[in-house]
């Protein structure tokens, strides 16, 4: 089984990808199980801090590597938080972490009418640290900010992302339903047919 790095920590995105990379025959190895320590995040879009994160594992651990770069953006904000995504708490007050996150936003929203937000995936491939032709693909997936959290699956945004075709929230669906349509599945979805084409397949 080819192993290749990802370069992140969060426990939740590397079951989530795990899963669905299987069918591929890699194993993804977090980096702090390498010695990987984290890259510097510098820049203000998610393609150019996944290409960062990806370049730095793969040249500290001498594998393959894949990051996620991903994050909420709400219309009503003009696309914010984004790349600052995981430390929107921490302008409000509270500390970093997924549940202050919900609600540091939902107190932001709470006069808002515009729920309109989309959650975004880009997700960056290297072969080594110079590779020219990095893999890249994005994933949106478009719904509105309840007033309350609903559901108990998932992380991060799930519990408050409303998704109107299947009239609930990400952390109300089945595990299965929300990887197969959600901003990190329809990312991993199209790296998995980058994969194949560019990085397995036949000689």
């Amino acid at each position: 089984m080819k192993q290749i790095v990802l370069a992140s920590n969060n426990q939740g995105k590397l079951a989530e990808l795990q899963a669905m990379f299987a069918p591929l025959g890699v194993e993804l190895v977090r980096q702090a199980d390498l010695g990987v320590g984290e890259a510097e995040e510098p820049f203000h879009t998610f393609v150019e801090n996944a290409l960062t994160k990806a370049r730095h594992a793969s040249r500290v651990s001498g594998l393959p590597a894949l990051a996620d770069d991903a994050g909420l953006c709400v219309d009503a904000f003009g696309g914010l938080p984004g790349v600052q995504t995981a430390f929107y708490a921490t302008q409000f007050g509270y500390d970093k972490g997924d549940e202050n996150n919900v609600r540091a936003l939902l107190e932001q929203m709470a006069h808002v009418d515009n729920r309109r937000a989309a959650l975004v995936s880009t997700l960056v491939a290297v072969r080594h640290p110079d590779d020219p032709e990095p893999l890249i693909a994005v994933g949106r997936a478009v719904g509105e900010i309840t007033r309350a959290p609903m559901g108990s699956n998932g992380f991060g945004f799930d519990p408050i992302m409303y998704i109107p075709r299947f009239g609930k929230t990400f952390a109300e669906l089945p595990v299965d339903v929300k990887n197969a349509n959600s901003h990190r599945g329809q990312a991993a979805q199209q790296m998995l047919a980058l994969m194949r084409e560019r990085w397995f397949s036949p000689a």
